[in-house]
């Protein structure tokens, strides 16, 4: 009775899991029938761990991409959102009509490396498989007017790209009216105003001038460069791409700008202002030239990283009277290029404010443009009107060499009031700044323009000259070193001269200072 109790026991345990022994028979059948397969397959036919991790990294792309788009897409879900869909179906049926569309289907993953080849001749063919991008063909940052018939497109490009190979630009003009037609086509002619000086990006202004004005009927249209590689990064393409670099509305040209008289006679632009900045240094330095220049003069900034909050605080008053513009080009550090990408922005400000200014300057902030007295900066330029650009003389002086009279009083006052002695260095080649006439230059540099129609010179000593205080400007500490009770001293090597011109003036500026903009900025900053 026991074994036929046991029999019984035994064949409903088969009853039970029938089909998992079916599954598991044929599970086995099938691998003993891809065993036997594999055996009559080449030798060659092998499955590397690389190509696993590409069958597992197209899955991972497929499954991350999808929740990422949909998260970027979807707008958030709000309280106003959720209470005003509960308020009506009406409400609701109308917000189901306006959300927005399905995420875009994410791009296709990349085509699996290529593998080498053994040739009938036995030679091996090795393949080259690209990846990304070193640098991007074009980079925008501006595209303005020159005229009623020519442009000004300020970029960065692939320096490589420019070096190596022979990239070509063509510029078109589209009507915005009807099929936005296209109404005329030019060869962009290319100016690389860096000097040599780029990095992975290198400065490319693309000049743009048409065979007839362009949009002369004030109809509004839009400017389309067409930036080609022309085989250089791959010689197997001539990549092309088409950037929308300027729109004109309809009846938004005023052609009368080319040719009145300009907004300001005196114009600052700015080179790329970077780091820890010593807010009173800033504060003393745009006190000083909106006094020098005077009335009709604006000074246009850029903040590359160096506008914290306490600079920002010092410019701000002068922003108020409209002295100052400043521009946010934090996005730009993205961009390889030198020096925080300063050619760029200087070309940038040069094609900007072209008609808004008679004579433009470029200099630091570090630095104080002078003019001898019984002389203005009207009455030198004047003289100067002859050349499209100047250059003007510097006058170096040291950042930590005072008076001894100023013990116990250097915090109170200001940088170029107590740092009076200056490099008299004979024989030496020293760096130049300059002012131009910005209606005369295609292109323009750090130290000059090269890239100019009319002349230039650099015979300025005496009428003009700048005094440079290099390494102030990120000192927060007390600049004062060594105090000093003589006219001549050798410091470091270098030999210095006491020169107070500077100084002389500083409570002339200080009580300008008071009389602009009031006392607001006399206990925020710190020497």
């Amino acid at each position: 009775m026991a074994k036929e109790r046991e029999k019984k026991l035994y064949v409903a345990l088969l009853g039970n899991y029938a089909a998992e022994l079916k599954l598991l028979l044929t599970t086995l059948l099938l691998l003993c029938a891809v065993a036997t397969l594999l055996q009559f397959l080449p030798s060659r036919f092998t499955i590397s761990a690389s190509d696993l991790r590409v069958c597992i990294s197209r899955v991972t792309q497929t499954t991350q991409t999808i929740p990422n788009s949909t998260n970027a897409t979807s707008p958030p879900v709000t309280a106003t959102a959720s209470a005003s869909a509960s308020a009506s179906p009406l409400v609701a049926s109308l917000s189901s009509t306006t959300s927005p569309s399905p995420p875009p289907p994410s791009p296709p993953p990349p085509s699996p490396p290529s593998s080498e080849q053994i040739l009938p001749d036995g030679t091996i063919k090795r393949v080259f498989n690209p990846y990304g991008s070193a640098a991007y063909n074009f980079v925008t940052m501006g595209a303005y007017r020159g005229g009623l018939d020519t442009f000004a497109i300020i970029g960065i490009a692939s320096k490589p790209l420019h070096v190596y190979a022979k990239p070509t630009y063509e510029c078109a003009w589209f009507s915005l009216a009807g099929d936005k037609k296209k109404l005329s086509t030019t060869v962009g002619y290319k100016i690389l105003p860096d000097w040599g000086y780029g990095r992975v990006y290198t400065v490319v202004i693309v000049n743009c001038t048409f065979p007839i004005p362009v949009n002369a009927d004030n109809s509004g249209g839009k400017l389309v460069l067409f930036a080609s590689t022309s085989g250089g990064g791959d010689a197997s393409f001539n990549t092309t791409d088409r950037i929308e670099a300027l729109t004109e509305q309809p009846r938004t040209l005023d052609t009368t700008l080319f040719s009145s008289k300009p907004k300001y006679d005196y114009l600052y632009c700015g080179s790329s202002l970077y780091g820890n900045l010593n807010p009173q240094r800033v504060r003393e330095w745009i006190a000083y030239h909106v006094k020098f220049f005077g009335p009709r003069s604006h000074f246009v900034i850029h903040d590359a990283g160096g506008v914290h909050p306490q600079v920002l605080e010092v410019l701000k008053p002068w922003m108020d009277l409209g002295y100052v513009t400043l521009h946010d080009i934090r996005d730009q550090e993205r961009f390889d290029g030198y020096y925080h990408n300063q050619f760029m922005v200087v070309n940038d400000c040069l094609h900007r404010y072209k008609f808004m200014a008679k004579w433009m300057f470029f200099f630091d902030v570090d630095e104080y443009i002078y003019v001898p007295p019984k002389s203005t900066i009207k009455s030198v330029l004047d003289s100067l009107s002859e050349y499209s650009q100047f250059t003007i003389e510097q006058m170096p002086m040291s950042s930590k060499l005072c008076l001894t009279s100023d013990y116990g009083k250097t915090y109170r006052k200001w940088g170029f009031e107590k740092l009076v002695y200056k490099d008299s260095k004979k024989g030496i080649r020293r760096d130049r700044k300059y002012a131009v006439q910005p209606r005369s230059l295609y292109a323009t540099g750090v130290h000059m323009s090269q890239n100019l129609a009319g002349k230039t010179t650099h015979k300025t000593e005496g009428k003009i000259m700048y005094y440079h205080y290099h390494g102030t400007i990120a000192e927060k500490r007390e600049s004062c070193k060594m105090l000093i009770n003589s006219t001549e001293i050798t410091y470091d090597k270098t030999p210095y001269v006491l020169d107070t011109t500077m100084r002389d003036i500083a409570g002339v500026i200080k009580k300008f200072e008071l009389k602009m903009i009031g006392d607001r900025l006399q206990h925020k900053t710190r020497q």
